[in-house]
């Protein structure tokens, strides 16, 4: 079905034929590219992986943990896992890199390969480039038999990545525990089912009600948590009479919540949420990719900082944090990026911050939502046929809207006075993404309608 290679790893549906799709021979070569490009040089090279609770999680684990112990590379085997874990346990290690298995948000037919450096962050476009190359030519020198390397079975990091959230500053589990919340989550047949729990009850949450528990990788529905697929949790949340609901993804990277009368804070508002009360604390900056709510750059002018937009990817947001040292950044997929922590996507360290900052309002996640403006961002995509020509369709919008304000940084960003509409390719699916944002949901919809048959239009 798909093979997708982008700044996002390596991604694919199972099964089908190589090249074509995420099979076992695809997962042998990548892994053995990005092994032999990061032990090159190296007496002893490291690598830690972990993965989500997918179906395929366990074949594709084996394949890669077996490519790279032929590679003569050491393996610290997570197992089932998240993905800000991993990356939390490739810095504590020392490890000269990472492997998250898993395909984040895609539904369950997908798997990935995500790769990271030895900072336990995702790799640049230029060493992504290379382990292409290098997968593409199977250029690859396997160690001998006296030379393999080990495999070491670690579980501790769970543990690990809670205790590092309860020692971070801004964590407040004292007043935590005060509240008496009872929260309701939304597991997703995922890893999250053991590790949010885990985190709750040791943030002194002891009244917790997991959905979709079990870790199966059958997902009880799609797995992206945006508000068509969480009316499970909203119904579970006034049913249990809970303070708030808790949604994650399956490799536990992108937060979001539910209020207590079933409606949802909104996945653009758990960065804009969670930067409120970090600038509360820490003076400083701000980053989001540039299809992420403006209400972010309202809230860091608010106190006293500054905003700076990024293209859209993980990578990209982390590149401009460290380029104007932001103390809070993200993307309005409800990633949450605390750099003092570590550069990259975590619920868990999110979670522990929003209960703080909730705790600390003391009235209520719906009164807390009220706080912050009601902006609407319609959120759309289009599936894209083999041969699309984007760049071409792309120029002829440009062309279009030539008297308004244009980004074509990441794909194409137009402004309408005080609205907008970013069109871009997916770096995870073969589709186009279209987000508007306006003052009103009517408005936001229209402009987001205009440009998708502008599209079909050109196309």
């Amino acid at each position: 079905m798909a093979l997708i290679k982008s700044i996002s790893g390596i991604r694919g549906t199972i099964g089908g034929t190589p090249g074509n799709n995420l099979t076992p021979v695809d997962v042998v070569k990548f892994a053995a590219a990005f092994g032999s490009i990061i032990s090159e040089n190296k007496a002893k090279c490291k690598v830690v992986i972990g993965r989500d609770g997918r179906i395929s999680g366990a074949m594709v684990q084996s394949l890669v943990v077996n490519t790279l112990v032929g590679l003569g590379i050491d393996v610290m085997d997570l197992g089932l896992s998240t993905t800000p874990t991993v990356e939390v346990a490739v810095k504590m290690e020392k490890a000269d890199g990472g492997i998250i298995l898993t395909a984040s948000h895609n539904p369950k037919e997908w798997n990935a390969l995500k790769l990271l450096n030895n900072e336990g962050e995702f790799i640049s476009a230029e060493v992504g480039a290379k382990v292409l190359d290098l997968a593409a030519k199977e250029d690859f020198s396997f160690a001998a038999v006296d030379k393999l390397g080990t495999v070491t079975m670690d579980d501790s990091y769970l543990q690990k990545h809670i205790d590092a959230i309860l020692k971070y500053p801004l964590v407040n589990s004292r007043l935590i525990a005060k509240q008496d919340f009872r929260i309701v989550v939304d597991a997703i047949n995922s890893t999250g089912a053991t590790f949010v729990p885990a985190l709750l009850r040791a943030l002194g949450v002891n009244d917790i009600i997991v959905i979709n528990e079990e870790v199966n990788g059958k997902f009880a529905h799609n797995p992206e948590p945006l508000p068509e697929h969480l009316s499970q949790l909203s119904n579970e949340v006034v049913k249990q009479k809970a303070h708030l609901g808790i949604a994650v993804d399956p490799d536990v990277d992108r937060l979001c919540f539910v209020c207590e009368d079933g409606s949802l804070f909104g996945e653009e508002y758990t960065l804009v949420a969670v930067a409120d009360y970090v600038l509360g604390k820490i003076k400083g900056n701000s980053v989001s990719n540039m299809s992420s709510t403006k209400a972010l750059k309202e809230v860091t002018l608010k106190h006293g900082g500054q905003y700076f937009p990024s293209a859209v990817g993980e990578v990209n947001v982390v590149k401009k944090m460290k380029e104007v040292d932001a103390v809070i950044g993200g993307e309005g997929n409800g990633g949450i990026i605390v750099p003092d922590f570590h550069y990259g996507r975590d619920a868990l360290i999110g979670i522990g911050l929003f209960l703080s900052h909730l705790a600390n309002h003391k009235k209520g996640i719906k009164s807390l939502r009220n706080q912050y403006p009601d902006y609407f961002i319609s959120k759309n995509k289009i599936e894209l046929d083999n041969g699309f020509d984007v760049k071409a369709i792309f120029d002829k919008i440009k062309k279009k809207y030539k008297k308004n304000p244009v980004n074509s940084e990441d794909g194409l960003k137009i402004e309408f006075d005080n609205d907008w509409v970013h069109l871009r390719t997916s770096n995870t699916e073969p589709i186009i993404r279209i987000y508007a944002e306006s003052d009103f949901e009517t408005t936001a919809n229209n402009i987001a309608m205009q440009l998708m048959r502008d599209i079909k239009e050109f196309g």
